[in-house]
């Protein structure tokens, strides 16, 4: 029997839409379950809503026995064709960005009332950050990551403490969480990155030097939670590699990755000047399970590994998060005055809600504990304030009013930062 993952949020996320005028384009990194959303998912609610199932009209243009209708000369007659009569018709079209002029040819369907458009993309092309301003304010983004850890738990056959190991070694893609046995795993995620991701952005930008992309994601991945900037990382290069890339390159590669969903970024935010700091800042994969392919599954940090996770998890709940950077004065030796920049890790702002977080894998000593919540206790302003380790049984209010939680508890339960 097929494994069913439900992927309630972004499925809700489209229902919430329907009707709504606009093109509802499904983005996020390949292979992190956008068709299932789409044409198996949301077609079956569809389906159990009463729609009729020749108003529902399908097309996966990768599909061989489609290539004619990769021709939008031949596939906008057959479409009107199917508008058989005045009733809603739901336009489910997969790998969207191999018919040729797609934009105009989508705009024209939503020009029909009577068309409710959902479309999905695959290449880096299609899945550019900047795709929604090409449907001229016609498009509504839906943006899909892979499994978050709750959603990967709910197929996993096991205790959470196993499935985090799990979770962190090898990642959330579908198809990946999906395999059998860890060789599989291992032998989909290395062929993903080298035969998906990467010829994708080397395609479409014509890179010369393929080789200079794969160092770049090697250092990346070395350094999950660390501050860096095109400068810092060209001199890596440099000392590493002994390579002349320049840090005008290293700038374009980035936003390449960003781009293909691949990497996000933090910035650093001024939490006492109020005001964005700029470089360096953060960088953070929107797959553990691809990062440690990239290096051979070595380097396994659990601290970083646990701050990417919670990064991905703040953002699937749709948080923008920025890096708290706090410059403080405080008396040194001889009675001195010394500057210390101290950081909060994630600043997570949704409209008017507003979170400070530390991620520390082990509060082992009480010492830890100050060092973790040191930076908290210079901020004054009435937000929560909240640390995520691994070794607290539940969660907690400190003397000073800091939540303490554990990780399982932050990621299994959608409502966990209203403790």
């Amino acid at each position: 029997m097929d494994v069913i993952i439900k992927r309630e949020s972004y499925l809700n996320q489209i229902i919430q839409r329907k009707h709504n005028g606009l093109i509802k384009i499904i983005t996020g990194i390949r292979r992190c379950g956008k068709s299932y959303l789409l044409r198996t998912l949301y077609k079956a609610y569809l389906l159990e809503s009463g729609v009729k199932e020749d108003h529902i009209i399908e097309m996966a243009f990768d599909l061989y026995e489609n290539i004619e209708y990769r021709n939008p000369k031949i596939f906008y007659p057959w479409m009107i064709e199917q508008l058989k009569d005045e009733d809603k018709y739901y336009i489910l079209l997969d790998e969207v960005q191999l018919l040729g002029e797609f934009v105009s040819v989508l705009n024209g369907l939503a020009d029909k009332k009577k068309c409710d458009v959902y479309v999905t993309g695959s290449n880096a092309k299609f899945l550019s950050r900047d795709i929604v301003t090409e449907f001229g304010g016609r498009g509504d983004e839906i943006h899909m990551y892979p499994l978050s850890f709750s959603e990967f738990m709910s197929v996993y056959e096991g205790n959470k403490y196993d499935g985090w190991n799990e979770y962190i070694t090898y990642g959330g893609i579908p198809l990946v969480v999906l395999a059998d046995t860890a060789e599989q795993k291992v032998s989909l995620l290395e062929n993903l990155f080298k035969e998906t991701y990467i010829s994708d952005i080397v395609r479409r930008y014509s890179i010369r030097n393929a080789g200079e992309m794969d160092a770049l994601l090697n250092i990346l991945s070395s350094a999950i939670g660390s501050l860096t900037n095109p400068n810092k990382l060209q001199k890596t290069f440099k000392s590493v590699n002994n390579s002349k890339i320049t840090a005008t390159t290293i700038k374009k590669y980035l936003e390449y990755l960003e781009d293909s969903f691949l990497i996000e970024e933090a910035n650093r935010y001024d939490i006492k000047g109020k005001s964005y700091i700029g470089t360096p800042m953060k960088y953070y994969f929107m797959d553990l399970g691809l990062r440690n392919a990239r290096l051979k599954f070595r380097q396994m940090e659990i601290t970083h590994s646990m701050e990417n996770v919670i990064y991905n998890e703040l953002r699937m709940r749709g948080y923008r998060i920025d890096v708290g950077n706090l410059l403080t004065v405080e008396t040194g030796k001889g009675g001195k005055a010394v500057k210390k920049q101290l950081e909060v890790d994630f600043i997570c702002t949704r409209g008017s809600k507003k979170f400070y977080i530390q991620s520390a894998y082990l509060l082992e000593t009480e010492e830890k504990t100050k060092q973790e919540i040191r930076p908290f206790l210079k901020i004054h302003d009435s937000f929560k304030k909240i640390v995520i380790t691994s070794n607290t049984p539940k969660p907690f209010y400190n003397e000073d009013g800091i939540l303490i939680m554990n990780v399982y508890d932050f990621l299994l339960n959608p409502e966990s930062l209203e403790f």
